[in-house]
């Protein structure tokens, strides 16, 4: 019984990884964003209309498959599409949608089936709408926010939270950041919305590194995502993120530390969108 304990909470870590959003969710829970105080947002009056972002980074088709690792031990699949183009609050915007899924040997004591939905906008790349649906063994949880990017507010539950503006989801930042020009040593800030909390993420680009994985052999920065907080600082781990050095900005490979062992998160194949086409 403590074994299949221990094996289903290794389980819960590996898919949460991807499932709940890849990249940037697990590293502002990792890092104690729960004890963050709430940031105030920044002083900015431009509005959804004043803001555009050029992105060759990614587009409608674009597909990304996953193997997800702990240590040698494989523990399940992963996916991250950019579905297609929908209006929403009268813009173009993406609907991007991530799951993940245990394979049938982790599903025999715990199984995972994670769906994760965000709504970007096409031109300024920031969240308008965040959804997650988790079953995770006997767990089950529900959770959808929108985002009034128009006042600068979310509403989250029965809540209004005032944010900063142009402030991303948990998955949406990934894309934001996809499409940013990357320099080493550089880093990037990004406000963002998760879970109740709204703070300020530090994204370092630590080097540039060639690996390989299932995909291919790729030329990659590696970066990791940071949180600013206030408080009882608690780094339990670290998450680092291998993304393409050229123009697609693909994330490559994910590597976690947990408390026993780490979790790696590995490409196996992908499929291109067309970007800038919106």
């Amino acid at each position: 019984m403590a074994k299949k304990k221990l094996l289903g909470h290794a389980a819960f870590w590996m898919i949460i990884t991807v499932g709940v959003a890849p990249l940037f969710y697990i590293s502002a829970v990792k890092l104690g964003i729960a004890e963050a105080a709430q940031s105030e947002p920044a002083a900015d009056q431009s509005g959804p209309a004043d803001r555009f972002i050029e992105n060759m980074a990614f587009g409608v088709g674009e597909k990304f498959s996953f193997e997800v690792k702990y240590g040698f031990i494989s523990a399940g699949t992963a996916s991250m599409k950019v579905v297609r183009l929908i209006e929403w609050q009268g813009r173009p915007c993406y609907q991007v949608v991530t799951e993940a899924r245990s394979n049938s040997f982790f599903s025999s004591f715990y199984r995972v089936e994670d769906r994760v939905e965000s709504i970007i906008d096409a031109a300024g790349l920031f969240a308008w709408r965040f959804e997650k649906k988790l079953r995770e063994g006997s767990y089950r949880s529900d959770r959808q926010y929108d985002f009034d990017q128009v006042n600068n507010r979310v509403i989250y539950k029965s809540d209004t939270i005032s944010v900063a503006p142009f402030v991303q989801d948990a998955l949406s930042t990934l894309y934001y950041v996809r499409a940013q020009p990357l320099e080493v040593g550089k880093p990037l800030y990004v406000d963002n919305f998760i879970d109740g909390k709204h703070f300020h993420l530090e994204v370092q680009v630590l080097e540039r590194e060639s690996i390989t994985v299932e995909a291919g052999t790729f030329d990659c920065f590696v970066v990791e995502p940071i949180t600013q907080s206030v408080g009882l600082f608690k780094h339990e781990g670290r998450l680092k993120v291998w993304l393409t050095a050229d123009r697609l900005r693909m994330p490559v490979l994910m590597k976690s530390k947990v408390i026993i062992g780490s979790i790696a998160v590995e490409l196996t194949d992908y499929e291109l969108g067309n970007p800038g086409e919106f």
